[in-house]
């Protein structure tokens, strides 16, 4: 539900949805209004969420009439469910879920989800293969017959672990074939007290770099990286051609001597379509005006570049976010309605 108030008193009222999570009430644009917006994020333990909080404090702090918070979710998948049901109109998401979601195909066959638009490349989303020493994994294919954590039900993490071991002919599915390694689906803080209690082998973390749950295993477990072959990445692509290889360097992490080889997705900013164009172009504006205030809050904001805004953006661009980018002389991609 959706108030619209002009001065003192209400004009008027406009039924979206069965949560009031956007309000309009003051301030940006010709009409005097205020906006309330919910952000979607993912667990505690990734980049999402305190990145998320980040944007939402610093919207919050220098729009006058906009007042923003995050949302802890399972991930992209719940994020976009709560965008449908009008729970939240902003998210973070990894830009293949989304893709699928929007064209309906994979886990969304038959069911688009055309209201997703984009607003800005974010970073990388990096695979992060956590196998704790002495557990006999040293690397993907070696996976068969252990323990390992894909990440929470419904996120994107899991989505990622299904795809990535598919290529090495391992499943943990029961509805997708033979079952070859024994899963439990958790998030991010749980799979890393499963790492340093010996009771999982494997955790897959998908985050920036760093990454609080990952620095967690390796301060508190003897744990290590794993690397993606270059010929297993290039199966990868064929297959699921949003992901692409990338490096995390040496002293990443505590304990961490040597680069890793693994792949990573494009993380982008989301929002419904009905979102006006004046916010979501001044909402835009706003984070790569306060960029450095973001990058305080967390280091992943630093793979933000206005230059680099439309990078694996392969969803329709909202208008609004479009206008700041043409501007700054970005080019939009031809992505189709």
């Amino acid at each position: 539900m959706v108030e619209v108030f002009r001065g003192k008193r209400a004009r008027g009222l406009i039924i979206v949805g069965l949560i009031a999570c956007l309000f309009l009430v003051t301030g940006i644009g010709s009409a005097a209004t205020e906006y309330r917006i919910n952000v979607a994020t993912a667990t505690t333990g990734g980049v999402y969420y305190p990145l998320g909080n980040a944007f939402a404090q610093v919207w919050t702090k220098n729009l006058s009439g906009v007042r923003a918070s995050a949302q802890a979710t399972a991930g992209t998948p719940q994020n976009i469910q709560l965008m449908g049901t009008k729970e939240a109109h902003i998210a973070f998401g990894q830009n293949g879920v989304c893709y699928c979601a929007y064209y309906g195909t994979m886990q969304y066959d038959g069911n688009p989800q055309k209201f997703i638009r984009g607003m800005t490349y974010l970073y990388p989303n990096v695979m992060h293969f956590v196998a704790r020493k002495g557990s006999g994994v040293k690397s993907v294919a070696d996976l068969k017959g252990k323990k390992f954590v894909p990440g929470a039900v419904a996120s994107a993490t899991e989505i990622n672990g299904r795809e990535i071991l598919s290529i090495y002919g391992l499943n943990y599915m029961k509805d997708k074939g033979e079952v070859n390694v024994k899963a439990d689906f958790v998030g991010y803080n749980e799979a890393a007290d499963l790492i340093k209690n010996n009771q999982t082998d494997v955790s897959l973390i998908a985050g920036g770099i760093p990454t609080a749950a990952v620095m967690d295993m390796f301060a508190s477990a003897h744990v290590e990286l794993m690397n993606i072959e270059e010929d297993k990445i290039k199966e990868l692509q064929k297959e699921y051609p949003w992901y692409f290889p990338i490096i995390v360097p040496k002293g990443t992490y505590p304990g961490q001597n040597e680069d890793v080889l693994t792949v990573a997705v494009a993380n982008i900013l989301v929002c419904t379509d009905d979102l006006p164009d004046d916010l979501v172009y001044t909402l835009v504006k706003t984070l790569y005006d306060k960029h450095d205030d973001l990058v305080a809050a967390h280091m992943a904001a630093k793979d933000m570049k206005v230059e680099d805004g439309m990078k694996g953006m392969i969803i329709p661009v909202h208008p609004g976010a479009a206008k700041f980018f043409e501007e700054n002389g970005v080019e939009i991609p031809n992505a189709e309605m």
